[in-house]
């Protein structure tokens, strides 16, 4: 399943060219250093339960900045899924976990408003079980917690990531 905004055409900035955003400190953030590029790139997610609740991160960065989402981030070279999974999820959480197989593989594209492509990532979602270790939100996390099924209606929580939880996992129906 592909995001992507309705006639937007796909295409580069100029040579070069970059989303005009930097930081009071004059330097780019990480978020557009991503951003605009030449290829897309492999990212993991971990789907962790416990205790009848799963593992959310409201997202501080984008794409997706403010949503609630299943953490995860970008693999590193030479890293498997596996570990690329388990080291994201210990950064953006506090937590350790083991991750295990692939459940689902999709694509987030972002588009500026012109049609240019300002995030492209290919996403592989594994499930995971929690090994240890209390929350602490970190890297693109603003806030991390156990979130019940209960609960789920009431965050800003993409659709894919509902469906993905009520369809495969029956939780939040």
């Amino acid at each position: 399943m592909a995001l992507n905004l309705p006639g937007a055409r796909n295409r580069l900035p100029p040579e070069g060219q970059r989303a005009p955003s930097v930081s009071a400190m004059g330097s780019m953030p990480e978020s557009d250093r991503d951003s605009y590029p030449r290829q897309p790139r492999v990212a993991v997610g971990a789907i962790v339960f416990r205790d009848g609740h799963i593992l959310l991160v409201k997202r501080g960065k984008a794409p997706a900045e403010g949503c609630w989402a299943i953490p995860g981030g970008s693999v590193e070279i030479g890293e498997t899924l596996q570990e690329a999974a388990e080291r994201e999820i210990l950064e953006e959480t506090g937590t350790t976990v083991r991750a295990r197989e692939a459940v689902l593989t999709f694509d987030i594209i972002e588009r500026d408003p012109e049609g240019s492509v300002r995030f492209h990532y290919v996403v592989v979602d594994l499930l995971a079980d929690f090994v240890e270790g209390a929350l602490q939100p970190g890297g693109d996390a603003a806030d991390v917690r156990w979130v019940s099924a209960a609960e789920l209606p009431f965050l800003r929580v993409s659709p894919a990531t509902r469906e993905l939880l009520r369809g495969r996992f029956q939780f939040g129906a």
